[in-house]
């Protein structure tokens, strides 16, 4: 397993849960997937996009560009995650068969819009806490008729813990909003309440600061959490009882 860069737990070099998920999903990208044009074209557009909009923002604010007034090329080429991420994200739902997905960190909605390929049919609410980035995203939904996105804008503080009390069950979730210790912790528990045995959370930046190093090992020791792997820009956990507890670090 030379992918495995580090690993704590019982039993963890032998784990065939980890191994299918590194092999099979982790590590097996193909650009490639006709699913993904429409989304290619459509970031195209957005670095070209010269137009400005002003920037609400309640997190950690952006290292590269704090003005308030930013054009959306430049958050297009700044602010949005790779596309390999939004693969991964891809590759995940459709690995656990997610039905109820929740996003907290539109932006411009672009990984959104992996999630929502990947799940046409499953329910997504995707939070954003400026309103005229929500709106922007919001036309990027309608652009690619991708119909089974809400999207929520304003302050998570106010808005996550009254849109979940509409859910049953929480799949898959992407924490990429609030990147400072408090919020994410308690973006956390308020989202764990809704998780089950089978459910994916992952968790944006996880080494972007110290606060969020401090956040990611927090959440790891939290006892419904069973295993964790740290991809190094982003961290996943899992709730799944029928495993020994686990950390790992690999490759990605």
């Amino acid at each position: 397993m030379n992918f495995l860069l580090k690993a704590r737990g019982a039993h963890s070099l032998h784990s065939p849960f980890i191994f299918d998920l590194y092999s099979h999903i982790i590590r097996a990208d193909n650009p490639d997937e006709p699913a993904f044009g429409p989304i290619r074209a459509l970031q195209r557009e957005l670095l070209k996009d010269t137009r400005t909009i002003q920037i609400t923002d309640f997190g950690a604010g952006s290292r590269i560009n704090a003005s308030r007034e930013r054009s959306i090329r430049d958050i297009a080429k700044n602010s949005q995650k790779p596309a390999r991420f939004g693969r991964l994200m891809y590759r995940l739902i459709r690995r656990f068969g997610s039905h109820t997905i929740i996003d907290l960190g539109t932006s411009l909605g672009i990984t959104t819009l992996y999630e929502s390929v990947a799940a046409p049919t499953a329910r997504i609410l995707t939070f954003e806490g400026c309103p005229q980035t929500a709106e922007v995203a919001a036309r990027n939904f309608r652009k690619l008729n991708r119909s089974n996105i809400e999207i929520i804008p304003g302050n998570l503080d106010e808005t996550l813990k009254e849109r979940l009390r509409t859910v049953d069950a929480i799949d898959f979730a992407f924490f990429d909003a609030n990147h400072r210790y408090e919020p994410t912790l308690r973006y956390f528990e308020t989202s764990l309440a809704k998780a089950h045995n089978d459910s994916c959370f992952i968790f944006d930046d996880i080494h972007w600061s110290k606060e969020m190093e401090q956040a990611w090992n927090a959440i790891k020791a939290y006892p419904a959490v069973t295993v964790s792997i740290d991809l190094f820009f982003i961290g996943m956990v899992f709730f799944r009882k029928q495993q020994p507890r686990q950390d790992f670090i690999l490759k990605f």
